[in-house]
């Protein structure tokens, strides 16, 4: 009874009255969100211009669409950072604006943090593309940091290792040593080899008959591919049609730069990758793309906030 007689006071019902009321007028007539957005012109045709640039065709409608949205998102973003001020305590964009005033020639004579100050008051940094880049990477530091995504597990990991099979297969490496024949000495190839079969040979005692090579003579367990940097792909596609055998001589193999009879010493069959051996890969991979998925779902949440007008 006696709480009721202290509820039962005018003061009490003033300030039950104007909870009410405020809590109506926020659901009534809520404030007007930012507005992000929409693009102009100029900026549409400058994100046609640099697609057309990249890929060689103008983007399709669909294309273009996600190009927009993905620009609004950098807006949303950078207005993220302009309200928490971050411009004020970011040394990188500290740096970027004393280096604008010096290109501009301004402030001369002052300290560093009084061109500073004369930057932010020219508001310099919100026209500079540098700092705007800075401000949207560390805004999506913040997500993340505050929605961190979760380590790769093991089932994972194990998920990702058998769809990624084929493509984490380990390729075939070679084991080869050659005699060169620059162009100028293709003549001499068939007594060369003639001579190096019937004395019987060997590799290296071989390599006094061949024209110099700058890339070398020998090249141990090189895969495909890395045969293809020292010999080009020519090299390496009739070699393979030659289907050479271990501890033998084969060719002439021509390549793009001449001929090369070729001693192959070890073959390595191509195989299946272990787990572990493509691990750090794998771990890299499902990192990346959850980071990825977690900076989307953070950057959806923050489209609430906004109103984003495209």
């Amino acid at each position: 009874m006696r709480l009721l007689a202290r509820l039962n006071r005018p003061w009490v019902h003033f300030l039950l009255l104007g909870t009410l009321l405020f809590w109506l007028q926020g659901r009534l007539f809520p404030a007007p969100l930012p507005t992000i957005g929409p693009l102009p012109e100029a900026r549409i045709a400058a994100l046609k211009e640099q697609w057309f640039t990249a890929v060689g065709r103008p983007p399709s409608d669909e294309q273009m669409a996600k190009l927009i949205d993905a620009e609004l998102d950098r807006d949303m973003l950078y207005q993220r950072a302009l309200e928490l001020e971050l411009h004020l305590y970011d040394p990188v964009v500290y740096q970027r604006l004393l280096r604008n005033m010096f290109f501009l020639g301004l402030g001369e004579g002052m300290t560093e943090q009084e061109r500073y100050e004369q930057a932010l008051e020219m508001r310099l940094h919100l026209g500079d593309e540098v700092v705007k880049r800075r401000m949207i990477q560390v805004v999506e530091q913040l997500l993340l940091a505050a929605n961190p995504p979760a380590a790769p597990s093991e089932a994972e990991l194990a998920v990702e290792f058998n769809e990624r099979q084929e493509e984490l297969r380990r390729p075939p490496r070679y084991t080869v040593e050659h005699v060169y024949f620059n162009r100028d000495r293709e003549a001499d190839v068939g007594s060369v080899i003639d001579q190096i079969n019937s004395t019987g040979l060997t590799p290296t005692e071989a390599r006094e008959l061949s024209s110099p090579f700058l890339p070398g003579y020998r090249f141990v367990r090189q895969t495909p591919d890395q045969l293809t940097r020292h010999f080009g792909s020519a090299f390496v596609l009739n070699l393979l049609e030659a289907q050479p055998e271990a501890n033998a001589w084969v060719g002439p193999v021509r390549s793009t730069y001449g001929q090369h009879y070729v001693y192959v010493s070890e073959i390595v069959p191509a195989r299946a990758a272990t787990l572990d051996e493509v691990r750090p890969l794998l771990e890299r991979d499902l990192k990346s793309r959850a980071r990825a998925t977690a900076l989307e779902d953070s950057i959806a949440r923050m489209r609430q906030d906004y109103e984003v007008l495209r």
